[in-house]
């Protein structure tokens, strides 16, 4: 079991950002590590936030990372090797067949069957 929990704060603008927490009082600073395609992803930063046992994780998505696809990143404990987290990019084609994309197409038509209701019930009144 890791010795820290991970919690996202906040993904935009290609930069992941969470709160790493120790759970043991006086854990040492973690050593995190970030992989795509099982190949690990440059530019990872953790930083001290002043607290005690906290500290901000920082992962910058790659341009290679974008694209047709899924594309999963795992964020690891480097001491444990224990999946802390995870997180997924759904682009392109894949992501016709999802089921977001579905439930999305379907508030659409179910607005637009909404309207005409609305627009019939005027009309007839």
């Amino acid at each position: 079991m890791s010795a820290y929990s991970l919690t996202k704060t906040q993904f935009r603008e290609s930069l992941w950002e969470g709160l790493v927490t120790a759970e043991v009082k006086g854990a040492l600073p973690p050593e995190i590590v970030v992989t795509l395609q099982d190949k690990a992803v440059a530019g990872v930063e953790v930083h001290d936030t002043g607290d005690e046992g906290r500290w901000l994780l920082r992962v910058p998505v790659p341009p290679e990372a974008v694209g047709d696809g899924v594309q999963t990143f795992l964020i690891l404990d480097g001491s444990s090797d224990e999946v802390l987290e995870s997180f997924t990019l759904i682009a392109g084609e894949a992501l016709g067949d999802d089921i977001r994309a579905e439930v999305d197409l379907l508030r659409a038509e179910l607005d637009m069957l909404k309207r005409a209701f609305r627009r019939h019930c005027v009309e007839t009144a």
